[in-house]
């Protein structure tokens, strides 16, 4: 049965992805680019299981536009992301995957009629999505990481209409994403860009937080890591546990910054639309290493879609 294939959906605010994974007998020298879950209680020593995904997708949904501009989502966007759900759905029964969660974020947690999104994608997924909380959605990348690399760390996942910062201890998500920054100064942050910063964290305590290991999550750490790697396709193993510098990371900002917009969009992992808000990303994250007080960060492909996982297996062992 912990071979079965089980999945989950992540519905942002700038895209929805899809993980169809399973729990597998972990090696006896775990490979590097797997992820480790706990044992379940009473298990005997050297039955940890691994999280292997098999399938990962992503469609662009850009929720958060809808939010911006007209503070629900509207009829075009709502059928899009049925259309989205439909295919994932198609995949889904196509491998035999179990669907355990389907949740939705930042943008959802702000739209006006949230009723009216759900019912849709509960139409076209067969099984209701969560609206869930952004200390809620940090936790759960959280626990997805640490899986992976350890305790003692920091991780930041930058989405489309908020970023959310945990150490475990302490979780907490700041309402700043690379979509919502785009939408409110365009492509490249101007001379404005310091006076948001400065008031953005005015309200943000990073106690706790700083001089430790971080690791970004999310599509801004994705892209940059293909970018930065130059891999024209995704590649998890690949991606997973990247060091890069801040010097790293003010080189690959040059870059793509010094490109046209359709030249932009030619870059490995920029395209559907990463192309137009991957430099706020970028922005952004200098401003929160700056302020973690860290000179390099690692870069992760989990994330919230994990965590779920996990959550439905620690549930599941204490039923057992």
């Amino acid at each position: 049965m912990d071979n079965k294939l089980i999945a989950t959906v992540d519905i942002g605010s700038h895209s929805c992805i899809l993980l169809i994974a399973a729990f597998e007998d972990a090696p006896e020298s775990p490979k590097e680019g797997v992820i480790l879950s706990e044992a379940p209680q009473g298990a005997v020593e050297g039955s940890r299981k691994i999280l292997v995904p098999k399938l990962q997708k992503v469609e662009v949904c850009r929720l958060g536009e809808d939010i911006y501009e007209h503070g629900a989502i509207t009829e075009k966007r709502i059928k899009e992301l049925e259309a989205i759900m439909t295919k994932f759905r198609m995949d889904l029964h196509a491998l035999g995957a179990n669907l355990k969660a389907a949740v939705m974020t930042e943008a959802m947690r702000n739209a006006e009629n949230p009723d009216e999104v759900i019912a849709a994608v509960e139409k076209a997924l067969w099984i209701k999505p969560r609206i869930i909380s952004g200390e809620e959605e940090g936790k759960l990348t959280y626990r997805s990481v640490k899986e992976w690399h350890g305790e003692g760390i920091v991780t930041i996942d930058i989405g489309g209409g908020s970023t959310e910062l945990s150490n475990g201890d302490n979780t907490f998500s700041i309402p700043v994403g690379a979509l919502k920054m785009f939408k409110a100064m365009g492509p490249i942050p101007g001379p404005e860009y310091k006076k948001f910063v400065k008031e953005t964290f005015k309200e943000v305590s990073f106690k706790g937080m700083t001089k430790k290991p971080v690791y970004l999550i999310g599509g801004t750490g994705t892209a940059l890591a293909m970018v930065y790697l130059n891999k024209q396709q995704f590649d998890y193993k690949a991606i997973e546990g990247l060091e890069l510098s801040i010097s790293d990371l003010d080189a690959v900002t040059t870059r793509i910054s010094n490109l046209s917009k359709e030249l932009r969009a030619m870059l490995p992992g920029l395209e559907n639309g990463r192309h137009e808000v991957i430099i706020c990303g970028l922005f952004w994250l200098k401003s929160l290493l700056e302020k973690l007080r860290v000179e390099t960060f690692k870069i992760s492909t989990a994330g919230l879609r994990f965590g779920l996982l996990y959550e439905d297996k620690k549930a599941d062992a204490g039923k057992s």
